[in-house]
């Protein structure tokens, strides 16, 4: 079995009480690589328990060099502005878990967007390179792009498209589902649908009562290596595991780990606000290294990693 290695610096990011806005947690970061730099969007959560996004960036991918002291993105729009009592308990609301995809010159990002009252959705905003390097946190008006009524989460844009068309994956229900879209600036009230199933949990296995996405997947010569997040039952423990996707039609399996690679194990991971979990929405690749970023029980962010190539070999060994 193999598995991802834990940073010895973990916990890497921590709640700062000094910081109103990220005093009681900071977890799920999402993660994209530019300019020979890991960039991280995490998100924080204030003692009233809402959830904006901070950002900090590593050269290396284990030490944080830089962490600004401000939200870098906060609830704007009615469908993520505190409205009532959260499915999580009283005066859940906000931004949350973010995914990051480079299309082009811009920077997309996905993220939960939850009021308290409607059931948590799907919210798209970008930013173009330039600004995103340059801290000029000019983002787009965001837009809820769920269907209405629909419990969606842990989303992302695939980084390419396929047959001229874009693809998302999401999560409807307990299953990674497939969207395909036309374009990115859903007009006339359009919203991802759940056109396929990539797949779903597996009776008996280490992922046998929902599973997610972790960030977009990564290409690579032997196909496109997803990590994602498995839930087994009893225990309602969250687990990280990998799958590998048909190079030229991604909502293809070729390969999926029968296990977990990577699971609570350390005390900042099982115990916190949320116990017994790891949690991921970025992963970056650094001289053919994995670096997965994950939140630790719902309270801090660590980092763990393997080798790209020894963890594709024992994939296709599955």
């Amino acid at each position: 079995m193999f598995k991802l290695e834990r940073s010895i610096k973990n916990p890497i990011i921590v709640p700062n009480k000094d910081n109103d806005w990220e005093a009681k947690a900071t977890f799920n970061p999402g993660a994209i690589y530019l300019d020979n730099k890991v960039h991280l969007i995490y998100r924080a959560m204030s003692k009233k328990n809402i959830s904006t996004l901070g950002y900090a960036a590593s050269k290396n991918g284990y030490i944080i060099e830089e962490r600004l002291s401000y939200p870098i993105y906060f609830p704007r729009e009615k469908f993520e502005s505190k409205r009532g009592t959260s499915y999580l308990g009283p005066n859940f609301s906000g931004c949350e878990d973010p995914r990051l995809t480079k299309i082009g010159d811009k920077l997309y990002m996905c993220y939960t967007a939850y009021n308290g009252i409607n059931p948590p959705g799907v919210a798209l905003t970008s930013i173009t390179i330039k600004n995103f390097l340059n801290k000029k946190w000019l983002w787009e008006k965001p837009k809820l792009i769920s269907p209405p009524g629909i419990a969606d989460k842990n989303t992302c844009i695939f980084p390419k498209k396929i047959n001229k068309t874009y693809m998302f994956f999401h999560r409807v229900g307990v299953s990674i589902c497939i969207s395909f879209i036309s374009d990115l600036n859903f007009k006339d009230k359009k919203w991802l649908e759940h056109n396929k199933t990539l797949f779903g949990p597996r009776k008996d296995f280490w992922d046998n009562k929902k599973v997610g996405i972790t960030g977009p997947p990564i290409e690579t010569k032997d196909g496109w290596l997803l990590i994602y997040h498995g839930v087994s039952s009893p225990g309602n423990i969250y687990k990280l595991g990998a799958a590998l996707l048909d190079l030229q039609d991604p909502s293809q399996v070729i390969a999926r780990t029968n296990y977990p690679i990577f699971e609570p194990v350390m005390a900042y991971e099982k115990k916190g606000c949320v116990p017994n979990v790891v949690f991921s929405c970025g992963v970056v690749t650094i001289k053919n290294k994995l670096f997965i970023y994950y939140g630790g029980a719902d309270k801090v962010i660590g980092v763990a990693t393997i080798n790209l190539n020894d963890l594709l070999k024992n994939l296709k060994n599955q």
